[in-house]
């Protein structure tokens, strides 16, 4: 499997990047990092976001600012309008030039410690994300002056909120072989935590020994394995648990848990409630 680094070409007509992204089917699981920021607004669309070590659930309005060569991506399970895409639009811009544009400038001085924050991912309020649908949606139908003004504009906004919720807690160490490996064993475990492991298995995944396996995903994730695991499971189950009428003991079974009472363990341990308590929280909304 090859190491998801995504190289991302300069335009002709503009010093940074974007994207209107729309998907019928899905927003696909494709864990990836590069060199520049990337600033993602989510809409019509729920599921799991993954920046660094944080895992957490999205929805409408998902609004995120990622750091350099943070790896990162989201896997949608449905959308809010079934009838409508899954939109991800999607702005990127090297640190290099939007430190160069605020040190120039004494008035982007807010822009130049958002940026600063941002090294391991901000997450906004969901709220300001669907209040700036309308100037993200703009940006594509303006000629280039504008639209650079128009991500000053944004990235003003965004320092002036209060909303922004640190991420990853692990800052990203800009080493590509390391990459390629934890790139590797995180795409596995995605794909497959809800089946019984072998770390055996996952380290030769990883091309390493176990013990070699364990040092590097602590490095990169701050966390075990198994806390990983367990983080994934969880959040899926809590997905479940607030969306559908699914038995709890087969929700448990589904995200890789033949012990309801384990089950019940860990999600409390993680969540603070039972799982049966956590449904509850939603039908009374």
């Amino acid at each position: 499997m090859r190491s998801l680094f995504e190289h991302l070409p300069p335009a002709p007509d503009s010093s940074w990047r974007m994207l209107n992204r729309r998907l019928n089917d899905t927003i696909p699981f494709e864990w990836h990092h590069h060199p520049e920021f990337e600033l993602t607004l989510t809409l019509n669309s729920r599921g799991q976001r993954f920046v660094g070590n944080h895992v957490a659930d999205y929805d409408h309005g998902d609004l995120v600012l990622i750091g350099p060569n943070l790896p990162h991506t989201w896997a949608s399970r449905d959308k809010r309008d079934p009838l409508q895409p899954h939109v991800a639009l999607v702005f990127w811009f090297r640190k290099e030039w939007i430190e160069g544009l605020a040190k120039g400038a004494v008035e982007l001085a807010p822009v130049r410690r958002l940026i600063r924050s941002a090294a391991t991912g901000l997450a906004f309020d969901a709220q300001l994300g669907r209040l700036l649908a309308a100037d993200f949606e703009a940006m594509f139908s303006l000629p280039p002056a504008r639209r650079l003004t128009g991500l000053l504009n944004i990235l003003t906004t965004l320092s002036e909120d209060k909303s922004g919720q640190p991420l990853s807690t692990v800052v990203p160490q800009g080493i590509e072989g390391d990459h390629a490996r934890i790139d590797r064993v995180l795409i596995y475990l995605y794909h497959h935590y809800h089946k019984p492991m072998r770390i055996g298995q996952i380290a030769e995944i990883a091309a390493l020994s176990e013990s070699g396996l364990h040092r590097m995903f602590k490095k990169h994730t701050q966390l075990s394995i198994s806390d990983y695991l367990i983080g994934l499971r969880v959040g899926e189950a809590c997905a479940r648990l607030s969306r559908t009428t699914q038995p709890i003991r087969h929700i448990a079974a589904d995200v890789g848990y033949n012990s309801l009472a384990n089950f019940n363990r860990q999600f409390l341990r993680l969540r603070g409630m039972t799982p049966r308590d956590y449904r509850a929280s939603f039908q009374h909304r």
